[in-house]
């Protein structure tokens, strides 16, 4: 593991915890937990803050799962076709990021943040409403969620990860007509396959940084299992705005080192 300060340590690992509570409620907990990550360890590989990154999430998305499972309908059949798709995507993508360096991430991921509070504050009920009544789904849509919502977004959690867990909410409530609580809960089954299949090549190519995170995996598992069982209580209307305010927070701040 790095040379890390204590103070920074402490920040990485209220970072996971705080990833994992968004992650559970409306996705996208690698919004946070990968810039932290690369703001914590500014010398470190991108591949290897990656890995880490996987290693830290899948603990606490397992945790999340598990949580929807036992009180959330779950299409598990779907679900688990999708995460299987999704598993060979993102292990796809995470062997081509292992030649990405963190000046070419860091302005990735601040689109992709850009992105996402654009979508936010365009819909305003975004993670507050059930969403639409649930309608009969065809093969073709099926085929669809298991094609485009595996592969492409797999892929794409291999390759960077961060918003993974939101655009999987999205994809599936869009494809499938899913609710956005029902959408959530199958998105975790899916997310956990992501994650697996990234995870499995980092730690073959040998870009996890394991001890830094077994520790933030706990704090990532706490908060995760906190969120869920929020979002099944409550819902998301509070962590919109909270998502909001990191999401902007951490763009001023990737900028800020990416062209200081």
């Amino acid at each position: 593991m790095p040379e890390i300060s204590l103070t920074m340590l402490v920040v990485l690992c209220l970072a996971a915890a705080a990833a994992g509570w968004i992650d559970a409620v409306v996705g996208g907990g690698g919004l946070l937990l990968l810039p932290a990550l690369l703001l914590g360890l500014p010398n470190v590989p991108a591949a290897h803050v990656l890995g880490t990154n996987k290693a830290v999430a899948i603990v606490g998305t397992s945790g999340a799962a598990v949580t929807y499972v036992r009180k959330a309908p779950v299409e598990v059949k779907t679900a688990v076709r999708v995460g299987l798709m999704a598993l060979v995507g993102s292990m796809t993508g995470a062997f081509f990021a292992a030649g990405i360096s963190s000046d070419v991430l860091r302005p990735v991921i601040m689109v992709v943040l850009l992105g996402v509070a654009a979508f936010v504050l365009l819909r305003p009920a975004f993670g507050r409403a059930a969403g639409e009544e649930r309608t009969p789904v065809t093969r073709a849509r099926t085929v669809s969620a298991i094609v485009l919502v595996g592969g492409g977004i797999g892929f794409y959690d291999g390759l960077f990860g961060p918003g993974t867990g939101t655009f999987l909410v999205l994809a599936l409530t869009a494809v499938l007509h899913l609710d956005l609580v029902t959408a959530s809960a199958n998105a975790k089954i899916v997310n956990v396959c992501t994650n697996a299949g990234a995870l499995a090549m980092f730690a073959y190519q040998g870009t996890v940084l394991w001890q830094l995170a077994a520790l933030m995996a706990v704090f990532n598992l706490a908060g995760a299992m906190a969120g869920a069982r929020m979002a099944l209580r409550k819902g998301s209307e509070f962590v919109r705005g909270v998502l909001l305010v990191v999401v902007f927070s951490l763009v001023a701040k990737l900028a800020f080192d990416q062209w200081s």
